[in-house]
């Protein structure tokens, strides 16, 4: 990241962390006491309700940027990187996310090079890195998805149905400044005015 200070600072760069997030009807159960060595049976009033939820979280500015998607898949991958694209229109894109399958199909990769095509790397409008393989601590976003859905749950007794579920949670990521200690071992930055 060093090597992008200036060109993150000066706005030019946005460095995000990009995940999915599936969140299903059963995020509204939490955490249950029950005697030690005995199986404790939760209801479940429909167990195939879930959202997908793509994510990027800004490094600098520590917002978190959510899209709900149909799934985890080749065809909503390209939707959400279009949709990072026009939430920052004036700027390149540096993406850090997991080895997903769909992160590395072949339309992924095509449509970058359509998009990045006679571009130096250095100029590329959109440039993914991932992380090592099987290693969710390298991405902060995990953290934001895990605060969000412990705060889901515990608001859930105000809305118990799964469109409050869904309500509570974008409201939750789009109000919230998510700084967590794993964003700094990436470098501390401040915007340049």
């Amino acid at each position: 990241m060093a090597r992008y200070r200036t060109e993150i600072e000066c706005g030019k760069l946005r460095v995000l962390f990009v995940d999915e997030c599936h969140l299903m009807s059963g995020d509204l159960e939490g955490y249950v006491w029950g005697r030690r060595n005995q199986r404790v049976e939760v209801p479940m009033i429909n167990e195939r309700e879930r959202q997908t939820y793509y994510g990027a979280l800004d490094l600098l500015s520590k917002r978190v940027f959510i899209e709900a998607q149909d799934k985890g898949n080749t065809a909503c991958t390209l939707a959400y990187l279009k949709f990072l694209q026009r939430q920052f229109p004036d700027q390149r894109l540096l993406i850090l996310w997991d080895g997903a399958s769909y992160h590395r199909a072949q339309e992924v990769k095509s449509a970058l090079s359509a998009l990045n095509s006679g571009l130096p790397e250095s100029k590329w409008r959109i440039h993914c890195v991932r992380f090592a393989p099987n290693d969710p601590t390298q991405n902060p976003i995990e953290d934001v998805w895990l605060q969000t859905k412990t705060w889901v749950r515990r608001m859930a007794g105000l809305k118990p149905s799964f469109i409050g579920l869904k309500a509570l949670f974008e409201q939750f990521c789009a109000l919230e400044i998510f700084d967590f200690p794993k964003m700094h071992m990436y470098g501390t930055f401040s915007l340049i005015k």
